[in-house]
């Protein structure tokens, strides 16, 4: 596919047919292409935790979900075949920084604050997130990017043995699309041009 059709075709999937799994090729791809992502530093301080194991989606959802019947919405992501959290180490940033061609040794929050106005550990796991969605597309496949809810990350860590070290930032569902894929009404919003969001030579 041309890479420019792959970005106009990108769009979160919401529904997954669950007896189509993700052929071992694809799935080795799309970690491929996430690890290919810019990262500062070339720190490279992401990690991926893939589950496809029933048992292993389903402990996810568990205890990543609130309790009760779950909605349509959740329902349909439940169904996906292949869910990858990207996780980004903060530490592994403040490690590869204090190295001999950086220099930087600042720990004291304030400092670091200062040093880092933007968290790159986790805009680097993002950027990795996005090469997954836009493989899943090439592929044929569908894909969609949603978070973890705050309350949920312990007993996420605490289920799949995540470490201190590392945070999700996300989760990357991808499968076949189902027959119940519905868009997001928030498209009717529109999609701003560019001539709304560009501003050429100063604000």
């Amino acid at each position: 596919m041309e890479f420019a059709d792959v970005v106009r075709r990108r769009r979160m999937v919401r529904d997954y047919d669950p007896d189509r799994p993700v052929p071992a090729e694809v799935r080795e791809r799309l970690l491929e292409h996430a690890i290919r992502a810019p990262s500062a530093g070339f720190t490279q301080g992401w990690a991926f935790l893939v589950l496809e194991d029933p048992a292993d989606r389903e402990l996810f959802w568990s205890v990543t979900s609130p309790g009760g019947a779950p909605d349509g919405w959740l329902t349909r992501m439940r169904r996906a075949p292949l869910l990858v959290l990207p996780l980004s180490s903060k530490a592994a940033y403040l490690e590869r920084y204090a190295e001999p061609d950086k220099g930087w040794t600042e720990r004291d929050p304030a400092g670091v604050a200062a040093r880092w106005p933007v968290p790159y550990w986790d805009v680097d796991a993002g950027m990795a997130a996005l090469l997954m969605l836009l493989t899943a597309v090439d592929e044929g496949l569908g894909a969609a990017f949603s978070g973890v809810p705050g309350e949920r990350v312990d007993a996420l860590r605490a289920a799949f043995g995540v470490p201190d070290t590392h945070r999700p930032v996300g989760l990357v569902t991808v499968g076949y699309p189902g027959a119940d894929d519905r868009r997001s009404p928030s498209l009717r919003r529109g999609r701003r041009g560019v001539d709304e969001v560009v501003h050429r030579g100063r604000w």
